[in-house]
């Protein structure tokens, strides 16, 4: 069969795409087909503390994007003179201070923080208070953003906060409070620059007019913002600058070649799970797990800690909620619960294939064993930082297979969780569902995600590497090599899991008691942590 003109071109282009995860960097290179030809990925440490901190380096950041792009050159599995455009995605709602000179001054305080809740609840409420919010500025934040900071601290407000007040050295250097991705490209081009997507997490933009360039200073002043501390803002689809000599040379790149506005990571997946029509649905379920959809309009819950905001496509808004230990759980229990005894390889490190057989031992259900996916609480769909983990009818003949069975069962719970409620906030039922993330390389685990939310779950091929693919369309759009038509024909789906009829009707029961369990246990939790927060005798 002879190949069309059009796809001939998009497979010689490439981006260098880089996927800025929690756990580090995943830099690629990805043709305008949605090929994902080589990648790396760098771990990069979390510093993480009893009292809710949860920092990272960002000079880590760059170290191990440049030792990615430094080996994908040296591997020549592309030649540079294809390499079209740089873009960068990842984690959001994180702040790096940086400096006059482009560097941290600081570490970047990551969206796992909860050290902010007291500064972020004094600043957003008050005595006349409403879920934590002073009625005219919750009803301020929803009229012209869509959503609003959250008292919980847990976002950059209560990260600007937290610095101003707790680190007044780093406060007094910091020159711009930057999300990842735009440091990122601060780093390519050397120019500061953020979107009205990229700071999406900060509330401070009217979202009603898409693609504004302007911060709401009203907005600013109720988070206690200094907007002139926040970076300049410039369309979401628009080019930052160019790679730097200096950088090229050490990434191995032809310099000058285009670095596009960065993504949060929400956006890059809606786009790489091909999902791009309104109402179709993706699961992401990567070190966080969340529920996205593109959607014609404006909806907010603050309840639920869900909104739509803009879309990495024109016209479009993009729906965003998270749980916080989604793929996280599971990296907890290949660290902490599965064993050498399992089957595993001696002296080897276990893997997503190990959890599949450990689970595969014990029917839906885990014997009656159930799992409350909160390690570091939850934030949607109901927020509540004390909150934690739980394993939940243990008995004297339960063992780890279903220990490791009722891990994933919980998370696929939490996904239904967030599913049925993202469906009554947008008021439409989400459909084609894609399953995206580390956690959907797994055969086992896309099934219980089928079998829970009783609805087939389509698995994206290569579904480790879809924030990538999807950065590297939207580079397409942004320099004019792709139209929106041809985004969704980037990503392909490898299998179709369908729900088992008698394991669906089993679960469907359980999860009645799972959505019950944040009731039963939130009280136990903040008792265990007032206890906790004593000082010991």
């Amino acid at each position: 069969m002879p190949t069309h003109p059009r796809s001939t071109e998009r497979s010689d282009a490439v981006v260098l795409a880089v996927d800025l995860g929690t756990g580090g960097p995943k830099t690629a290179y990805v043709d305008l087909a949605g090929n994902v030809i080589d990648h790396e990925h760098r771990r990069v440490p979390i510093h993480t503390a009893p009292d809710g901190t949860a920092t990272e380096d960002a000079t880590h950041w760059w170290d191990a994007v440049v030792a990615s792009a430094r080996a994908l050159s040296e591997r020549g599995a592309v030649d540079p003179a294809r390499i079209v455009a740089v873009a960068c995605t990842g984690q959001w709602g994180s702040t790096v201070p940086v400096g006059g000179d482009g560097r941290p001054v600081g570490d970047c305080i990551l969206w796992l923080d909860q050290r902010a809740h007291r500064l972020a609840a004094e600043q957003l409420g008050g005595r006349t208070a409403v879920e934590g919010y002073r009625p005219k500025v919750a009803l301020d934040f929803i009229r012209i953003t869509g959503g609003a900071p959250s008292p919980l601290g847990n976002d950059p407000m209560g990260q600007r906060l937290w610095i101003r007040h707790h680190q007044p050295d780093v406060y007094a250097e910091t020159v711009h409070f930057m999300e990842p991705v735009d440091y990122l490209n601060l780093r390519f081009t050397g120019k500061v620059a953020a979107t009205q997507a990229s700071m999406l997490a900060s509330f401070l933009t009217d979202n009603r007019v898409l693609d504004t360039v302007a911060y709401d200073r009203r907005l600013c002043r109720y988070a206690g913002t200094d907007v002139d501390r926040l970076p300049p803002l410039q369309p979401i689809r628009s080019v930052v600058g160019e790679v730097l000599g200096e950088v090229a040379d050490e990434l191995g790149i032809p310099a000058g070649i285009p670095v596009v506005t960065g993504l949060p990571d929400l956006h890059a997946a809606t786009l790489g799970s091909g999902a791009v029509d309104n109402f179709h649905g993706h699961l992401s379920i990567s070190t966080s797990a969340w529920v996205g959809a593109h959607t014609p309009s404006k909806k907010t819950s603050l309840m639920s800690q869900m909104a739509t905001v803009p879309s990495a496509l024109a016209g479009q808004y993009v729906l965003v909620n998270n749980h916080d230990c989604g793929g996280a759980s599971m990296e907890w229990l290949l660290d902490m619960v599965v064993a050498a005894d399992d089957g595993l390889t001696p002296g080897a490190s276990p893997t997503l294939k190990d959890l599949d057989r450990v689970a595969e031992k014990v029917a839906p259900g885990a014997d009656g064993v159930m799992f409350a996916p909160w390690l570091k609480g939850m934030r949607s769909p109901s927020a509540d930082t004390a909150v934690r983990a739980a394993f939940l009818n243990i008995g004297i003949d339960s063992g780890r297979p279903q220990m490791v069975r009722a891990v994933l069962e919980g998370v696929a719970h939490q996904v239904r969780w967030l599913l049925e409620v993202s469906e009554d906030v947008v008021k439409h039922q989400l459909v084609d569902l894609r399953a995206i993330g580390g956690g959907a390389q797994s055969d086992v685990w896309c099934q219980i995600h089928a079998d829970v939310i009783g609805r087939p779950v389509h698995r994206v091929a290569d579904p480790l590497v879809a924030n990538v693919r999807g950065a590297a369309l939207f580079a397409g759009l942004v320099t004019g090599r792709l139209e929106p038509g041809d985004v969704a024909a980037g990503a392909t789906v490898d299998r179709v899991f369908r729900p088992d009829p008698e394991a669906s009707a089993h679960y469907a029961e359980r999860h009645r008691e799972f959505v019950g369990l944040h009731k039963e246990l939130k009280g136990v939790a903040r008792r265990l942590h007032r206890l906790a927060s004593r000082p010991t005798p």
